[in-house]
């Protein structure tokens, strides 16, 4: 039988957890390592100044207190499964909220799956874009996102992973419902436009003190032939992104050593 692990940056307790273990668990068995609290925008950082536990809440459901996504996966491989024993797939999410652009950089629900590829896995991060505040969600729910991990899934075990070494697989469902959504794009990841959204306020013993908000999904047009994750979500698709974890400016390198 094929074997899944998961993960979610936004903790054990995430509905959007709930939402891929209900989507998948008849497909392959399922382990689930999720952090112990949000850890929303940690990226792909390690804990190395404190150690972690492993807590069992039931048969292969565990959170990891205190730590990342990654040190999720890291620790699961390294810790919970036989070397002739490992997951076949790993998925991440599914995310509350987008994962888009230069977001991916802070994402841990990509990290989760970054993580996972440089073990040698197959990985795939899935992320629910919502319209208005987080309790969007409670109305819009996951219906389309299920659908969508499930027919992914289904698709690699059926054949092949799509991708080679350290790559992975990057998806984001748009704000639809499973009759609006127009299907697949296969995207690049788009140009995110960013703001100053730090909202500053006083403690009451009149310290200053800083909330970093939400930028709203702003970004540059395409200007190739090449649709972006923003634009098809926009569009009402379903947007898939290969991502590769060499992050070199190969196009550089000869601009780089005439300048040296």
């Amino acid at each position: 039988m094929k074997r899944i692990l998961i993960t979610n940056d936004d903790g054990f307790e995430s509905a959007g957890l709930e939402a891929l273990i209900e989507a998948v668990s008849d497909l392959a068995e399922v382990i689930v390592v999720a952090p112990t609290i949000e850890k929303s925008a940690s990226g792909h950082s390690l804990t190395l100044t404190r150690p972690l536990r492993f807590v069992e809440l039931e048969k292969n459901f565990y959170k990891l207190d205190d730590g990342t996504p990654t040190d999720c996966i890291y620790l699961a491989l390294n810790a919970l499964f036989e070397v002739d024993q490992r997951p076949d797939l790993i998925l991440s999410g599914i995310n509350n909220g987008s994962n888009m652009g230069e977001d991916i950089t802070y994402s841990g629900t990509v990290a989760g799956a970054m993580e996972g590829v440089l073990q040698g896995i197959p990985s795939v991060a899935f992320s629910q874009v919502y319209q208005g505040g987080k309790e969007s969600l409670e109305t819009q729910g996951y219906e389309l996102a299920k659908k969508v991990a499930r027919e992914v899934v289904m698709k690699i075990f059926e054949g092949e992973f799509p991708l080679g070494e350290r790559k992975l697989l990057n998806i984001n469902i748009p704000p639809v419902t499973i009759d609006e959504c127009k299907g697949f794009r296969i995207t690049k990841a788009g140009y995110r436009c960013y703001g100053n959204d730090a909202h500053p306020h006083l403690n009451p013993r009149g310290q200053k003190y800083y909330w970093i908000g939400l930028h709203p999904l702003a970004y540059k047009p395409s200007t190739d032939s090449q649709i972006s994750d923003l634009e098809a979500i926009d569009q009402g698709y379903v947007s898939m992104t290969p991502i590769m974890l060499d992050l070199t400016s190969y196009e550089d390198l000869d601009r780089l050593e005439k300048w040296l």
